[in-house]
């Protein structure tokens, strides 16, 4: 009998879970529990960027986030910095290059490089997107942008290490961003102060030992001279405008506090469509004529 109560205890809190495990693969549920965030009050505010989110080619739906940034803030001289892009194919900046922007992409491994070389031949030829291939550390990064680039001021710098991003971010100096949009560990609310120790050889283990809280890249940001506007639904990137171009444009107070969201890597798995490919990108430039 104790044995049978166990399993009717067992049916019964699979059940009441049954949502929650399936939101991270039936696309409508994932769709409904986005619509019920979405409707929370307080992403009701004119200047909250959250809702401007939607996905192009980046994980969730940081495209949109970073395309309102600019609509709001403006544009100079369109260029980005991404290091951490993996094959190219998701990250926060493929998307511009559609736009008519032009950068540079930094990855630590040989086999994804050697994909987007190979994929995004004619893009790399004209110019448009320049290409290092180099494990990224705070002593090396200066060394790797400069070679590369001749701006000294960028639109975007987009940060994906799975570890030691502020660290490098901090030692960055031969450059000077407008925006920087960089992952944080969302398992660390507000107002827990976390960042990873320094470690030059630094892979991810997938556990929590990566990255930096909300709370304390708000205030490292801050000594930088940076405001922190937003974060992105999935709890996995923070937005970062320069205080100069701030002025009343963006959701105060530009606290972790307030612009916090919690881990929903789930809604990652949302698409933009059908999946992508290096050939778009190739043909929208041959388009453009670039």
């Amino acid at each position: 009998m104790l044995r049978l109560f166990r399993y009717f205890i067992a049916c019964f809190r699979a059940l009441r879970d049954l949502p929650f495990c399936l939101n991270k693969t039936d696309p409508s549920l994932v769709h409904l529990l986005l619509e019920k965030i979405r409707g929370n009050s307080r992403y009701q505010d004119g200047k909250c960027l959250t809702l401007s989110g939607y996905k192009v080619y980046s994980q969730c739906d940081e495209d949109g986030m970073i395309r309102e940034i600019f609509r709001r803030i403006g544009e100079t001289n369109k260029t980005f910095v991404e290091f951490g892009v993996g094959d190219g194919l998701e990250n926060n900046t493929l998307a511009l290059l559609f736009e008519g922007w032009k950068g540079l992409w930094i990855d630590g491994s040989e086999k994804l490089t050697s994909r987007i070389r190979e994929g995004f031949k004619s893009t790399i030829g004209t110019g448009r997107l320049k290409l290092t291939h180099a494990f990224i550390t705070r002593e090396n990064i200066n060394e790797l942008i400069s070679s590369s680039m001749d701006e000294d001021e960028v639109d975007l710098l987009a940060i994906d290490l799975d570890g030691n991003d502020f660290h490098v971010f901090e030692s960055i100096s031969c450059i000077n961003p407008r925006v920087v949009v960089i992952e944080y560990n969302a398992k660390f609310p507000p107002p827990v102060h976390y960042c990873m120790a320094y470690d030059k050889g630094h892979k991810w283990s997938r556990d929590d030992n990566f990255g930096a809280s909300l709370q304390f890249l708000e205030e490292g940001f801050k000594a930088k001279g940076y405001c922190l506007v937003g974060c992105s639904l999935t709890g996995a990137n923070a937005f970062f405008v320069r205080q100069d171009l701030v002025e009343d444009r963006f959701l105060e107070p530009y606290t972790a506090e307030k612009h916090y969201e919690p881990a929903r890597y789930f809604l990652g798995r949302l698409t933009s469509g059908q999946r992508p490919s290096f050939k778009t990108l190739e043909r929208s430039m041959e388009i453009r004529g670039c």
